[in-house]
């Protein structure tokens, strides 16, 4: 039997969740220094580094990495922040994903297999650097 969450948690989850996807740095990880998981996930699996990275937040990726966040940590759909900072353009945050231990592998599909489809050769030579 499962409990119905408190409205005040799933409240400051989906404060915590938009600070991510705004590039809140700063309140951002204020929250994760407070206790606040750095592999949280909302119901798709979204963890906070990739809504931030989705959404093209490189400062915001590092300081949840530096929080101990996973970086390949993949959502419901299989996919990866990597993939998704591949998909959408963010170099910087591709960058600091690369940097910060992500795997160009992970995922489905994975960044490699992205960088492919999108004919991006230059993350493809970063990725081949690692």
């Amino acid at each position: 039997m499962s409990e119905t969450p408190d409205p005040e948690v799933v409240e400051l989850a989906g404060k915590v969740f938009d600070l991510a996807r705004q590039g809140e740095t700063e309140a951002l990880a204020a929250y994760v220094d407070a206790g606040v998981p750095a592999n949280l996930t909302n119901d798709r699996g979204d963890t906070l580094v990739m809504l931030a990275a989705y959404h093209g937040h490189a400062a915001a990726v590092q300081a949840l990495l530096s929080r101990g966040a996973d970086p390949d940590r993949a959502n419901d759909r299989g996919q990866t922040p990597l993939a998704g900072a591949v998909f959408k353009g963010e170099k910087a945050v591709v960058r600091a994903l690369v940097a910060g231990g992500a795997d160009p592998a992970a995922g489905t599909p994975s960044a490699v297999d992205t960088a492919r489809m999108f004919d991006k050769k230059d993350l493809l030579e970063l990725f081949a650097a690692q």
